[in-house]
């Protein structure tokens, strides 16, 4: 399958490309999840999203790059999605790879930080965060704070 990769601010999203990002997230985290979240939390407006467009034009994986000091003291990544379409076909580690990519050029040698599903911690490890909380619980998903150390 071949996705078309992009970073963009908020302001840089195609309606189009909002809707299906905002759609993807809502199909995971709150229909297959069963999380009732607010997830519109006014930080969308702030971030930088790195988006993957399939050929039917739909956003297919997503994660928004949030600068430091907006909910951490350094940058961090979030609402990192992938179809579930998509899941088996390493599209997610591409994902979580463009991610820092894009965390690390927008903010250059600052630490990153995610709040990751528990189930999901060494997923992350081979990416290079370290857990550094205990166990929280998150709209009832128990969560980890994990952060990857600044790169100079």
């Amino acid at each position: 399958m071949t996705l078309t990769w992009h970073t963009k601010p908020f302001d840089a999203l195609s309606n189009s490309e909002l809707y299906s990002m905002l759609r993807l997230r809502s199909e995971v985290f709150v229909v297959e999840q069963d999380c009732v979240y607010l997830d519109l939390d006014n930080i969308d407006q702030k971030a930088h999203h790195v988006i993957a467009i399939n050929a039917e034009r739909e956003v297919v994986c997503c994660a928004r790059i949030v600068a430091p000091g907006v909910k951490y003291d350094g940058a961090s990544i979030g609402r990192i999605v992938t179809s579930p379409s998509l899941r088996g076909s390493g599209q997610g580690k591409e994902l979580v790879r463009a991610a820092i990519d894009a965390c690390s050029a927008l903010f250059s040698g600052k630490a990153i930080t995610i709040s990751a599903q528990q189930h999901l911690e060494r997923f992350y490890e081979a990416f290079g965060f370290e857990t550094t909380s205990t166990p929280y619980q998150e709209d009832g998903i128990p969560h980890i704070q994990m952060t990857r150390a600044a790169k100079r």
